[in-house]
């Protein structure tokens, strides 16, 4: 016991050592907002409960929370191992266009979906009539087309169910509902998840307008993959509320993270931890710098990077499925 006290010691100590390093040196800068989620990964791997879940052996915490600063065009993509920024931003805009196929994903070189997308996958969900590739109604599918009848990934939904996206945009633009406390985006939806091949882990969001002028997002997670998931879930939801305000004419200003059950998969811990040894560095900043009539319409060309992305090395997880 004595020996885990002293190791403790040992590890703290040597974290304020290299942070009062890079400080001087300036080599890294001093990231508050990053270290939040630092923080999250030392508590859940120090003080979580052990528990077998769906698809492994976990590491898990109920109930955390992060706020992140997006003034000034900040992006919090975390720099303590390097994110595949570019794959999390064409998800972004999957989900915004409402496609449910990995298809389309795939022909943009992003792979994040497959293992859940295969014929394995799809048969374990009962989906067996499913075409492979086919994710069913998930987060874009309601975020556009709320509760719409699903019959493929290939059908045209357009003016079916419910766009909440679209009704969000309207009423962010209108002066007298601006303010509104009913700016909320659902992606769980009881009626369709047995359809889904995944039900949704980031679920439900709130927009915020501040003095008529500053534009905010929180977003509550009922499961969040630490090491893999919650990084994609930080970046993908700021550069929304990005999006959103500059198509709203409106300034981002925060992204609120609330994640209830939170874990950390026992075959990430080793690289989690040493990527809590390493300095967080800052943010990059993004502009949004065309404005288009249809949300549909934004694209990676629409995205300048005002501070390039800087980040520490890859650190290989493995995603469970």
């Amino acid at each position: 016991m004595l020996r885990f006290f002293v190791g403790a010691y040992e590890f703290i100590r040597l974290q304020i050592e290299k942070r009062r390093f890079f400080k001087s040196t300036g080599d890294c800068i001093e990231n508050i907002d990053e270290q939040q989620y630092l923080d999250l990964v030392r508590d859940v791997i120090e003080t979580g409960t052990l528990e077998i879940g769906r698809n492994g052996q976990t590491i898990v915490k109920f109930g955390s929370m992060m706020k992140y600063d997006l003034k000034n065009g900040t992006l919090p993509v975390l720099t303590t191992k390097k994110v595949a920024i570019k794959t999390c931003i064409q998800e972004l805009f999957w989900f915004i266009r409402g496609s449910t196929s990995n298809d389309e994903l795939n022909k943009m070189n992003v792979k994040i979906w497959n293992g859940n997308s295969t014929r394995e996958f799809l048969d374990s969900r009962g989906l067996t009539e499913r075409e492979e590739g086919d994710l069913g109604p998930v987060y874009g599918f309601q975020w556009r087309f709320f509760n719409a009848p699903y019959s493929d990934c290939k059908t045209d939904y357009t003016g079916k169910g419910k766009d909440q996206l679209q009704r969000i945009i309207n009423d962010l633009k209108n002066p007298e509902t601006r303010t509104s406390r009913r700016h909320i985006l659902t992606a769980w939806n009881p009626a369709q998840l047995d359809e889904m091949a995944l039900p949704p882990c980031h679920m439900i969001c709130q927009f915020h307008v501040r003095e008529n002028k500053y534009l905010s997002c929180a977003l509550f997670q009922r499961s969040g993959d630490i090491g893999l998931g919650v990084p994609f879930n930080i970046a993908s939801y700021s550069a929304l509320t990005h999006i959103v305000a500059r198509h709203c004419d409106l300034e981002a200003d925060e992204f609120v993270h609330f994640i209830g059950n939170g874990h950390i998969y026992a075959d990430h811990i080793e690289q989690l931890k040493q990527q809590l040894e390493r300095i967080p560095m800052s943010f990059p900043k993004i502009f949004i710098k065309n404005k288009h009539e249809n949300i549909n319409d934004y694209s990676m060309d629409d995205i300048e990077w005002i501070s390039e992305y800087k980040s520490h090395g890859k650190i290989q997880m493995t995603m469970s499925v």
